[in-house]
């Protein structure tokens, strides 16, 4: 069968099917993109410590014979990953002692995260919780009424936010079973949730998913997280629109990351296409500091003259806020 009708077989099958088709090795990936793996410092022991997942609508989106395709760069395991950089730890943002009880964490003032699953559509190389106990700290279903009792008891808890792993990940069923018990709190006046899937694969933004957000009683938030302007495909735009026109608020928040989107031009123009399916571009962090990824730092004062760039060409609600997450610390750290 030729690769287009493949494709476009592939991209008809609901989001489950496409999400266990999905390349988990890089010789498969390098072959559909039809790549030499002699051009590429890839590298399997890295894939063994953390393992490679690419669901095929993000490879899509890559250029075919582009060794540096910046969408590649962002989930091909290398051999700088196993490089030993200074200052890089298995918990970079301190989740570990934010952790109030399993799945809960409690770092800021007014709210509340919920680890609600440790899996993933795609495992991104430059993931903060790439080293995170998820046996030890993912929130069971067993287990969601201790983290329901743990909000109820303090109504200083204002705002619920559902993260992971990616949250969209969980079943309708399940992810609306959720809502409900947070709905029934009082003092809970929003649900934020953070996912990737509606990037790379889009195909989770079902009908009945967004019935599920959009008839929830509290304020709903989405918070995608896009790092270039090719992520932002039809299948996407699409998804978006959905998200969008069912009144649901969507946010962008972007790393920088070397190699990939540490270029003011490719800012500016990944901030023009969110406006335009809806997506206010709201963070750009600095990388969190976890082993493994060290290979895509941009420095600070880099980021700051980035910055400064997109903020002298585009007008200010389409600059993202720069931002670090600092262990222990009471708030993200912001820095222009």
């Amino acid at each position: 069968m030729p690769e287009q009708l493949s494709e476009t077989h592939h991209f008809a099958l609901n989001w489950q099917l496409q999400l266990s088709e999905a390349f988990t090795t890089i010789e498969d990936l390098c072959e559909y993109l039809e790549l030499s793996l002699n051009e590429l410092a890839i590298s399997q022991a890295a894939s063994k410590q953390f393992a490679m997942r690419v669901p095929l609508s993000f490879a899509a989106s890559m250029q075919k014979g582009n060794p540096d395709d910046p969408l590649l760069r962002q989930v091909l395991p290398i051999r700088d990953e196993l490089v030993d950089y200074t200052n890089f730890s298995l918990d970079p943002v301190g989740d570990i002692q934010a952790a109030v009880q399993p799945g809960v964490l409690h770092k800021y003032q007014g709210r509340v995260l919920l680890i609600n699953t440790g899996s993933c559509a795609i495992n991104c190389r430059y993931c903060f919780r790439r080293n995170f106990p998820y046996n030890d700290l993912q929130l069971s279903k067993q287990q969601e009424s201790g983290a329901i009792e743990y909000i109820t008891s303090d109504p200083t808890i204002t705002e619920i936010i559902l993260s992971g792993g990616d949250p969209l990940l969980l079943s309708d069923a399940r992810l609306a079973s959720l809502i409900r018990q947070i709905e029934a709190i009082g003092h809970i006046k929003r649900i934020r949730i953070h996912s990737r899937l509606p990037i790379v694969l889009p195909a989770r933004v079902t009908d009945e998913l967004v019935k599920i957000l959009a008839n929830c009683s509290k304020q709903m938030i989405l918070v995608v997280h896009s790092n270039h302007a090719n992520e932002i495909n039809g299948r996407v735009i699409t998804a978006c629109n959905l998200l969008k026109n069912s009144g649901i608020t969507l946010f962008n928040q972007s790393v920088l990351l070397k190699g990939v989107n540490d270029n003011a031009a490719i800012l500016c123009d990944l901030s023009e296409k969110l406006l335009a399916v809806g997506i206010i571009p709201y963070y750009l962090h600095l990388l969190d500091k976890a082993t493994g990824t060290g290979h895509f730092e941009v420095s600070e004062i880099e980021a700051k003259i980035l910055v400064e760039q997109v903020q002298n060409t585009l007008p200010g609600y389409l600059v993202p806020k720069l931002v670090k997450e600092q262990a222990g610390a009471a708030s993200k750290q912001y820095l222009l």
